[in-house]
């Protein structure tokens, strides 16, 4: 049985609704994920659902004493002094009941209260605040002002599951947490007892958290089982289907269009319903909302850079007591994509910096290659002039703009960005986050640049402009430094990454997000495999046979035929196992492999591990043959 219901709920705040006649149920136990693009209307309808919002019509339907907690896309921690009193406030009623209960007023029924306080559990509040805490690794006594966005965003939903909700509802959780942190909140909802409602674009986050989808596809709910990568075939032939009906639809209004125009027997009764099928026709047409456009992303790359674009010897850089990088050596060459991984505070900025030449090192020698020409996208957004307008923010003082040798007008540029004419003249402060953050890409892109550098661009963007901005820069010529905690748009688009491994540790790896899982689970085993042996007492020394009279050393044993063949036949084996293995290299560090087939990419990874897996058995049965007969 449902424990929230919805019914044809309707919300309008422009020309559209953001939901038409919208529907939907939410089970118990179940995990949503609630997708679709930027404006739809999805932070709405979790506010409706969690009663904090009203619809212009509708229905809304939720299970008697069901408990909702709501962790917002920005949370609103301000007038809180520790983390403690913040997370608190997850229990507020609960205290509230317990304050009375302690220190009763006129009127007060102690009966009343106990028995409420009781179905709260607010008697042992500050305990399961205390768990809370340490469940998500906080410390209660912390400045809430001082804390990161991450941190943030972990106080926000300690305060929802101090609450012991039956249903939570997220709004972009992932937003400013980093891999590991993802990671852990994977596992957190997981293991919920109730049930969620997510909204968010990291695929990969969702493919591991949700059991069903649910898209806001132009004001309407369209429910889907699975997960997105189920979602995604579905659509796909959903899409198709619908645009074969539109085109009929359309070739019959335009039949119809063109024998009203060469007049009518108004007095025949057949004539007569043949307009009114027109008229049918024509309002049907007029009340379709087509598919939203998609984003047009074009890059000019300016000129060529030269072929090493930033290279790293022996690097220091601290600042104070905290070492940020140490004794790094590495060279970025010119179209490389370079994936950049580490916790929140481990100095991947500093690294940026230091790469292209905005910071000096402590110690060690870097070096810029020539002809760069760098573009720079910025998480918090600080190139953007909340007073500014569209249009200049873009081409200041200028209607028109130049780019990829063609000139555009600013207005033009801009809709390929999804922003309306009308809006070109519009504040930059008029626009919500993912609105912002696609203006800093039309920002980014209007300038020439064969470096680019992008610190958390899919923050706030919709998984369609997330999937053409991958496209863009596997196609992309110049050299990409990426920062983000986005497995599958990492995986989809570097070749190589740099991991932080610990202060001031960076290493460098070939591959995306998963190559860096797989390679660091491999090394970390080989490590354990190694300290096993070495704490293990050394074999009993065999008894040595005494000597003959010829005193000739002791008899060796001797190969088989069978091994003899093998032993001769393994060189050449390990050869091919290495052309294998590098020719699988070399395709997985194509960028156009990512663009053209990128349904392949996976299987090629597990072979080439298959490939590892099987030098390095073939290179120790070598070894073992070769020590025998020797």
């Amino acid at each position: 049985m449902a424990i929230v219901t919805c019914q044809d709920l309707r919300l309008s705040f422009g020309v559209h609704p953001l939901l038409e006649q919208a529907s939907m149920s939410l089970e118990p136990g179940e995990r949503v994920g609630l997708i679709g693009r930027n404006g739809s209307g999805k932070s709405s309808l979790l506010r409706i659902l969690a009663g904090l919002e009203r619809p212009d019509s509708g229905e809304i339907r939720r299970q008697q004493g069901l408990r909702l907690a709501v962790v917002a896309q920005e949370p609103q921690l301000a007038g809180f002094d520790s983390v403690f009193d913040a997370v608190a406030e997850g229990v507020a009623q609960a205290r509230a009941l317990r304050a009375r209960f302690e220190a009763p007023g006129p009127g007060d029924d102690l009966d009343a209260l106990q028995t409420r306080i009781e179905l709260l559990q607010g008697w042992n509040w500050e305990q399961r605040v205390q768990e809370a805490l340490q469940r998500l690794g906080l410390d209660g006594a912390a400045d809430v002002r001082a804390l990161s966005g991450g941190q943030q965003k972990r106080v926000a939903l300690a305060q929802a599951l101090v609450a012991n909700p039956d249903v939570l509802l997220l709004d972009e959780p992932t937003n400013h947490l980093d891999l590991e942190a993802i990671v852990w909140l994977e596992e957190l909802l997981r293991g919920f007892r109730g049930s969620v409602l997510v909204i968010s674009h990291d695929r990969a986050f969702i493919d591991a958290v949700v059991t069903r989808i649910i898209e806001l596809d132009r004001g309407v709910l369209r429910s889907y089982p699975g997960n997105y990568a189920a979602f995604e075939q579905r659509k796909a032939r959903e899409l198709a289907d619908e645009a074969v009906a539109q085109a009929r639809a359309d070739k019959l209004l335009a039949q119809e269009e063109e024998w009203i125009r060469r007049g009518v027997e108004a007095r025949r009764t057949r004539s007569v319903g043949r307009v009114q099928r027109l008229q049918e026709l024509r309002r049907q047409r007029a009340a379709r909302r087509e598919a939203l456009g998609s984003v047009r992303l074009e890059l000019d790359r300016g000129e060529a850079s030269g072929r090493v674009v930033a290279e790293l010897h022996g690097v220091h850089k601290a600042f104070g007591d905290v070492q940020v990088v140490r004794d790094l050596s590495a060279i970025v060459l010119r179209g490389d994509k370079v994936g950049i991984l580490g916790p929140n505070g481990a100095g991947k900025t500093t690294l940026l910096k230091l790469l292209l030449g905005e910071l000096a090192p402590d110690s060690g020698r870097v070096r810029q290659g020539t002809r760069l020409q760098v573009a720079y996208f910025d998480q918090m957004r600080a190139a953007l002039d909340p007073d500014a307008t569209l249009a200049d923010t873009i081409s200041p003082g200028s209607d028109w703009i130049d780019i990829g040798g063609a000139r555009k007008h600013v207005s033009a540029y801009l809709g390929d960005f999804l922003f309306p004419p009308s809006r070109a003249r519009a504040p930059v402060r008029s626009l919500s986050g993912g609105e912002r953050n696609r203006l800093l890409l039309a920002r980014l892109f209007a300038r020439p640049a064969n470096v680019v550098v992008l610190d958390e661009p899919t923050n706030d963007l919709d998984m369609d402009t997330i999937e053409l901005l991958e496209q863009l820069l596997q196609e992309f010529a110049g050299t990409v430094f990426l920062v983000s905690h986005d497995r599958r748009f990492l995986d989809n688009v570097v070749t190589s990454t740099l991991a932080w491994e610990g202060p001031g540790s960076w290493r460098e790896y070939e591959g995306g997000v998963e190559d860096w899982l797989a390679q660091r689970q491999r090394a970390a085993q080989a490590a354990t495999q190694a300290a096993t042996q070495a704490a293990m007492p050394p074999a009993p020394a065999a008894a040595v046979p005494a000597q003959g009279a010829t005193g000739g050393a002791p008899p060796r044993r001797k190969l088989s035929y069978k091994e003899q063949r093998e032993l001769e036949q393994l060189p050449a084996r390990i050869e091919q196992l290495e052309q294998q293995q590098r020719g699988l290299a070399e395709r997985l560090a194509d960028p156009a492999l990512y663009r053209d087939a990128p349904q392949d990419v996976a299987s090629m990874r597990a072979r080439f591990d298959a490939l590892e897996a099987e030098l390095d058995a073939a290179l120790q049965r070598w070894q073992e043959l070769d020590d025998a007969a020797a």
